[in-house]
């Protein structure tokens, strides 16, 4: 059916122009990591259009069917990159899971659960709180223990928190400063990397600072709006988004970078949330014609000399770099830069590792699915590290290979770095 022969949406349900890119072809259902899995057209980008649609049309109510096959997609954009007609599956699963957030009741324990997690993902002084328990209990070696005893969701969910003794080396405090004319790079330092990945903010910042750029950060940081995007809590999304777009734009900045590839993302897509924001769509437009990645602003430079580090490195590309900023060269580039390392391509390394934001807390058995997925592929490479650019994705197949008791080390690609040149600094200390 052409667009000009349909009739006007019954329910505003998503931008309905978008519906009418999906020609229903089919070339997305194998990059669909559910459809992967489950093996269900219904699970697959082209079956959710079809349920959008209906929905729109008043075909199909909004029932517990209907909603489970949305709640079941991760929102990785793994379709978009495989889609020849350029649909925007990102923007209509966001708007209609908000169409779900406004108006089907779930259960009590599912709103709970995700009730919870809206409560505290966000907001980093109440995630340290919240954890700083199961802190005391790590560093008393119990942790285990206590995995052992509680019910199966807290046990997963305990599972990817990382171990307050994991191996993150930060850089040395450059002593250099920056010429007057260098390039300035905003780090936004995100919500939940603040608390459980700092290393690699901070690692971000001072590889940059050696590439010579003049890195900057935001007085007061607060969460890109990812996680209520993905959600479907636009309202609150907007808000963070428009708090953020002032605070950039007072700042300034010539690039911005994130070390949760999910962050970059939405920050880029800044100037499309706010296309209809009287004060703020042409700062929104400003602030995401800027994003950008570390690895590609650290070639860009070629001004951090790598030293020998002899191991075997397997890239899991993170979804939303991969497919949502189209990032993929870049970063293994960087690595293959580094003399002595010998880079493996991961089978299947932009599918989904199943983290995708507070997705593995929601969603666990299709989550635990994608990670055994993934683990096997690791471990099928024979890498002694898999390097990748996203916490979360660290969080969960750190997790995953833990369970398996396997030896290879999972690290973010600032971190990596970090361990590289600090561990060249101190061979050459030694041989003096």
């Amino acid at each position: 059916m052409s667009r000009a022969a349909s009739s006007k949406p019954l329910r505003n349900v998503v931008d309905y122009d978008l519906l009418f890119d999906c020609v229903h072809c089919g070339l997305c259902l194998e990059a669909c990591p559910t459809y992967a899995v489950s093996r269900s057209e219904m699970d697959s980008p082209r079956g959710r259009v079809y349920l959008m649609k209906a929905l729109a049309d008043g075909r199909l109510e909004l029932d517990a069917d209907v909603t489970r096959h949305l709640d079941l997609c991760l929102g990785c954009r793994g379709c978009e990159t495989a889609c020849p007609s350029g649909v925007h599956y990102g923007r209509l699963i966001e708007d209609a899971r908000a169409y779900v957030e406004s108006n089907y009741s779930r259960g009590w324990l599912d709103s709970l659960r995700r009730r919870l997690i809206g409560a505290i993902f966000p907001y980093p002084a109440r995630l340290r709180a919240i954890l700083a328990p199961l802190r005391v209990l790590q560093a008393a070696g119990v942790q285990s223990a206590l995995e052992g005893i509680v019910p199966r969701p807290m046990r997963e969910w305990l599972e990817l928190l990382p171990a307050a003794s994991r191996a993150s080396v930060v850089l040395p405090q450059a002593l250099t400063e920056p010429s007057p004319d260098a390039t300035t790079v905003l780090v936004h330092h995100g919500c939940v990397t603040r608390v459980l990945a700092e290393s690699e903010n901070i690692n971000t910042e001072r590889l940059l600072i050696a590439a010579g750029y003049h890195v900057v950060q935001l007085e007061n940081t607060v969460c890109c709006g990812a996680l209520d995007l993905h959600s479907g809590n636009r309202t609150r999304a907007l808000e963070f988004i428009r708090t953020n777009v002032r605070a950039i734009t007072r700042r300034g900045a010539d690039s911005i970078v994130s070390a949760a590839s999910g962050c970059s993302t939405a920050i880029a897509e800044y100037g499309l949330l706010l296309k209809d924001d009287a004060e703020l769509a042409v700062a929104a437009r400003a602030v995401a014609a800027k994003v950008t990645d570390l690895s590609s602003l650290l070639l860009a430079s070629n001004r951090v000399a790598m030293p020998e580090f002899r191991c075997t490195v397997t890239y899991h590309d993170a979804c939303h770099l991969a497919h949502g900023m189209g990032v993929r060269d870049a970063p293994r580039t960087l690595l293959r830069s580094i003399p002595g390392l010998k880079l493996v391509e991961l089978n299947e390394a932009d599918l989904c590792c199943g983290s995708a934001g507070s997705y593995n807390l929601t969603e666990p058995a299709m989550a635990r699915a994608l990670a055994a997925r993934k683990a096997e592929n690791i471990a099928a490479s024979g890498a002694d590290y898999v390097v990748l650019a996203n916490p979360g994705c660290e969080f969960q197949i750190g997790a995953e290979l833990r369970r398996r008791g396997a030896k290879i080390r999972v690290a973010h690609i600032a971190d990596f770095l970090a361990m590289v040149i600090n561990q060249g600094t101190a061979a050459r200390g030694e041989s003096r």
